[in-house]
């Protein structure tokens, strides 16, 4: 459980057009010492994200104006909004919603029926990951053992170097920044290869098996989304 005094600071935004869920949902979040506040459609929940800037957003696919996947993806496109959390609870259960949801940016993934607990739970660690990215200091991205120095385009790891290929390093810089957020194939092809029409998605699965092999136990911080792409997120330590 996330201790009340942290949670107190952190405002939730409830979308949903179901009142029941909605009130379940609050209680339960209130009661961990969450800011609550809430809306019953797309274009309402657009206009909260936007003026009251909630850390996290829990978002229902099915709402009576806008889809919950156009809402995310307008959140996911706005500067001001595009580094909320958002997590997906939705009575839509079939991998491809899931597959669809991860791959337009969203943090997390809970199908209806629920349980509350692990509901709270999940926007804890949520909320835990979006606080603690790669820290940038000084030209230097960090992530536990990993640091990316981007002035000298060198990575040390426990502080051992590791030689990279200049594509390497640019995979793992990118998935550095945008940590906690899942990367299609299309989007790192965009990035990193500047989606050249001779660059095939198997390219970018190719060199990420070799990142993970140079990383070691820690290239398993580097997951496959299945059917959606890859997303860096460090193992949680006991």
């Amino acid at each position: 459980m996330v201790p009340q005094d942290i949670a107190a600071a952190q405002r939730i935004l409830i979308v949903d057009d179901e009142a029941d869920i909605t009130a379940l949902v609050a209680y339960h979040l209130a009661k961990a010492g969450y800011r609550v506040t809430t809306a019953t459609g797309g274009r309402e929940a657009l206009d909260a994200a936007r003026d009251e800037r909630p850390d996290a957003v829990i978002l229902d696919l099915m709402l009576p104006d806008l889809s919950g996947y156009e809402v995310l993806a307008e959140l996911r496109r706005r500067d001001e909004t595009r580094q909320i959390g958002v997590l997906l609870l939705t009575a839509r259960r079939e991998e491809a919603d899931r597959i669809r949801g991860l791959s337009l940016g969203a943090d997390d993934y809970l199908p209806k029926p629920f349980s509350p607990p692990e509901l709270v739970l999940r926007v804890g660690a949520v909320l835990r990951r979006l606080r603690a990215p790669a820290g940038a200091v000084g030209g230097r991205l960090s992530a536990g053992p990993i640091v990316l120095d981007t002035a000298a385009h060198r990575l040390t790891l426990d502080g051992v170097e590791i030689v990279l290929t200049a594509t390497e390093f640019k995979l793992l810089r990118t998935l550095l920044e945008r940590e906690g957020r899942v990367q299609s194939r299309a989007q790192l092809l965009e990035t990193v290869w500047h989606a050249q029409p001779d660059i095939r998605t198997r390219t970018v699965d190719m060199h990420l098996q070799r990142l993970r092999r140079k990383l070691g136990p820690v290239g398993g911080w580097i997951e496959t989304v299945r059917g959606a792409g890859y997303r860096f997120r460090r193992a949680e330590r006991g």
